[in-house]
């Protein structure tokens, strides 16, 4: 039998059984592997250490490179994590309707486990843990890809939590690592259909295409972040200026930093100087239209790549607009439907936003940085899907899960 079919069919039965695993049992289950990712970091900030070496000799971005790097905060987070995980109410086996036909049949649905889930991503080993304690929590097994740049990390952390879930005599194959990285095994991967029911991508715009072009298997697409801010002619400016520092700065290599500003030609000659000194500080270029430049001749040129660039790099386009539908229209153009911001004190000007703006998350006054399964109350996240299509944004526990109807006779025929 080849590798991955290996790996399908024991993930099918690890499946079988955690469909019918009680709340207790997978909390037990989530609890020991908190406990064995604290009491393997060595092994883990050791292969880590591998990856983080092979990334520089093969010229990685630092930008990357922080994505892919593990410390003791890092997994003493990933433990927490998945704590977080715990207190979360289970909603497998939620009756989410139950109503009676005038035949006297009772139909209601109920959430169920979708089965195995297959996850590819790339450089951020956290995604590891976070995966693992999603898919456990809700009765899912999970089949994980990781790229080549983390492999050594990933090895370790599924090595612990293999080890946890053995201690606590649970099936070890609830989460199993596809070790081989070549791309050919990823695309047999994604033909995986008799033993995937769902295929979630995370990370950059290359592999989402590739998933989404080659699967066979139902994909829920995970965002890249083209994401704004836009500056409206109402708005405060050092709110503004905190809220863009934070979102681009804070850090670089997240799909929910900012890429892109959009400002009103009102304020543009007061404002512009002002974000340009706040950020070039923290070493941003600028990559502005004609009309930013005349206002600060020190930003480079913007082209139209620019404007719709996730760049995850010290880079930030600018356009300058002359109104709320302008820059609406803009943003809707250029962004890939993760999260969009608008800085404005005009209650009409935040609705208009709010209500237009094609993306998973909208904010009025606040960080794109906020875009989180945890900041949102889900605890860890499976991903940030940018569809349209059963889930939508950060995705939780109850995004990997199903429903099935249920219905009650007393001998009805039809």
């Amino acid at each position: 039998m080849k590798y991955l079919e290996e790996i399908g069919l024991k993930a099918k039965k690890a499946a079988t059984l955690l469909n019918v695993l009680g709340v207790e049992r997978k909390n037990e289950g989530l609890r020991s592997a908190a406990r064995s990712l604290l009491d393997n970091a060595a092994d883990i900030l050791n292969a880590n250490e591998l990856d983080i070496k092979a990334a520089r000799e093969n010229g990685m971005m630092e930008s990357l490179i922080d994505r892919l790097r593990l410390n003791h905060n890092r997994i003493e987070a990933m433990a927490k994590g998945l704590l977080a995980i715990v207190d979360l109410n289970d909603p497998v086996g939620e009756v989410i309707s139950m109503t009676t036909r005038p035949n006297g049949l009772t139909i209601g649905q109920k959430r169920v486990p979708i089965g195995v889930i297959g996850i590819i991503y790339e450089s951020r080993p956290n995604v590891t843990a976070d995966a693992f304690g999603l898919c456990f929590k809700t009765g899912n097994a999970v089949i994980l890809r990781g790229g080549s740049d983390a492999l050594h990390s990933n090895i370790a952390i599924v090595k612990a939590i293999k080890k946890a879930l053995k201690q606590v005599n649970l099936c070890e194959d609830s989460i199993q690592l596809i070790e081989d990285t070549d791309r050919e095994t990823a695309k047999e991967m994604m033909r995986l259909n008799q033993y995937i029911d769902l295929l979630i991508p995370r990370g950059g715009a290359g592999l989402i295409r590739t998933v989404v072009e080659n699967s066979t298997i139902p994909v829920i697409e995970t965002g890249t972040g083209n994401c704004h801010v836009y500056v409206d002619e109402y708005a405060d400016f050092d709110m503004a200026l905190n809220i863009i520092d934070n979102a681009k700065t804070q850090r670089l290599g997240v799909c929910n930093a900012c890429e892109s500003l959009v400002v009103h030609s009102k304020i543009a000659d007061k404002f512009i100087p002002l974000v340009y000194e706040r950020l070039t500080e923290k070493e941003i270029v600028f990559r502005a239209d004609e009309r930013a430049r005349t206002i600060c001749n020190k930003m480079e040129p913007a082209t139209e790549e620019d404007y719709g660039k996730e760049y995850l790099d010290r880079f930030i386009s600018l356009k300058v607009v002359d109104s709320i539908d302008e820059a609406i229209a803009h943003i809707n153009c250029y962004n890939t439907k993760h999260s969009e911001a608008i800085i404005t004190n005009d209650y009409n000007h935040a609705m208009k936003f709010l209500n237009e703006i094609d993306a998973a998350a909208v904010y009025v006054n606040a960080s794109t940085r906020f875009t989180d399964g945890g900041e949102f109350g889900f605890g860890a996240e499976i991903g940030i899907s940018t569809q349209k299509l059963h889930a939508r944004g950060p995705m939780g526990l109850v995004a990997l899960t199903s429903t099935k109807y249920i219905i009650f006779g007393n001998g009805q025929i039809r």
